[in-house]
């Protein structure tokens, strides 16, 4: 096919320019001020574009949830193109002037965020101005979050509302393994337990007490137990805290679990299993609370499809294509829970995420922008 943008039609060092400044402002998911000063910014390139900014306050402590949109009319509710992005950060407030500098090296770009995806947000707004300007008939909405990196749980029911009314769902978290984009997730959960025992002297009473410590030991064996590589179930016991001192028998032991589940049916299978786990003794009690933090991200039939027409673009502008399932999370895992059908992993290459090494490759950008351009192009005549 002829394409009608290519990767000469991105101004890769006008893109390096802003990507600098965003970088530079840095946005730990916690710090709602921090991500709000990036919001303003993203909010101001979108109206000078032409776009329709809509705009809420985060709940929960986070910053604001900010929509850019392609104008259209009173009462027009197509099924829109829906691109996730998020501008909020792992790396705390001063990571740029210590161990992770601003810098280039090469085609590696470093610092906080760039990788995990500031850039892949900027790709995504250039994408959207070139799509416009070539009278793109389907909405486009771009969903930028302050909150990915700790589950979303203040902007999951607007991305959820704006993915009921979505034909698909591009999310532009940074490439994979050289390129790869993602075309299903594992679903992530997130339990809590504690572990009742009972208080008493180590030295003179040690028969009185009950130890939450030995109990939950032997708690984490079961659960590491349900590990299954597979079936592609991962159970991991991420934290564990307990006792007052070395001479109290421990009454209280607390343990943070972490899983990752392919599908559904097997999530709900390992999750009631993990509830369903008691105490040998009849003294130590379990209180065992947690649940799906992100529902697993299957590739549908629609999906594979999607996969199959992004990849014959690609190969038009000579990108080699190759899809991959990932046990990490991302916002992709609510449209496709939700039926709409979802690719990820369409922001820039590099490496390093949630590192100090983390960096892009700038020759990434202006192909892998032009790729999510003539993707959402294409998509007006697929709805």
């Amino acid at each position: 096919m002829t394409l009608p943008i290519t990767a000469a039609n991105i101004d890769v060092d006008r893109l390096l320019d802003e990507l600098r400044v965003w970088v530079e402002m840095e946005t730990p998911s916690g710090d709602a001020a921090a991500v709000n000063q990036l919001a303003d910014r993203l909010e101001a390139i979108g109206r000078e574009a032409g776009f329709v900014i809509e705009r809420r306050a985060g709940t929960l402590g986070f910053g604001d949830i900010v929509a850019v949109r392609t104008p259209r009319l009173e009462g027009y509710n197509a099924k829109s193109v829906l691109i996730l992005a998020h501008i909020d950060t792992v790396h705390a407030i001063g990571t740029i002037n210590g161990k992770l500098p601003l810098r280039q090296e090469g085609d590696r770009l470093y610092g906080p965020g760039i990788y995990d995806m500031k850039a892949g947000v900027l790709m995504a707004l250039e994408a959207m101005k070139l799509v416009a300007k070539m009278g793109h008939n389907l909405p486009i909405d771009l969903l930028v979050v302050p909150d990915e990196e700790v589950g979303s749980k203040s902007s999951r029911p607007m991305i959820e509302d704006f993915a009921k009314n979505a034909a698909f769902a591009l999310v532009v978290e940074p490439a994979r393994d050289g390129g790869k984009i993602v075309t299903a997730r594992k679903g992530v959960g997130m339990f809590d337990v504690v572990v009742r025992g009972r208080a008493s002297h180590a030295g003179v009473r040690p028969l009185d007490g009950r130890s939450a410590i030995r109990a939950a030991a032997r708690l984490v064996l079961e659960l590491e137990a349900l590990n299954d590589p597979a079936r592609g179930v991962t159970v991991t016991t991420g934290t564990i805290h307990g006792g007052t001192g070395r001479n109290t028998i421990p009454a209280e032991c607390r343990i943070q679990l972490d899983l990752r589940l392919p599908d559904k049916g097997t999530a709900d299978e390992v999750m009631e299993k993990v509830r369903a786990m008691a105490p040998v003794d009849p003294d130590i009690i379990f209180e065992i609370t947690g649940d799906l933090n992100r529902p697993p991200f299957a590739q549908s039939d629609e999906g594979r499809r999607l996969f199959d027409h992004a990849a014959k673009i690609a190969g038009d502008l000579g990108i080699l294509l190759e899809g991959m399932t990932t046990g990490g999370g991302s916002d992709g895992n609510f449209t496709a829970a939700l039926g709409v059908p979802t690719l990820d992993g369409l922001g820039a290459d590099g490496a390093g995420a949630h590192t100090l090494e983390e960096h892009i490759l700038i020759s990434s950008m202006a192909p892998r922008t032009a790729l999510l351009a003539n993707l959402i192009a294409s998509l007006d005549s697929r709805a």
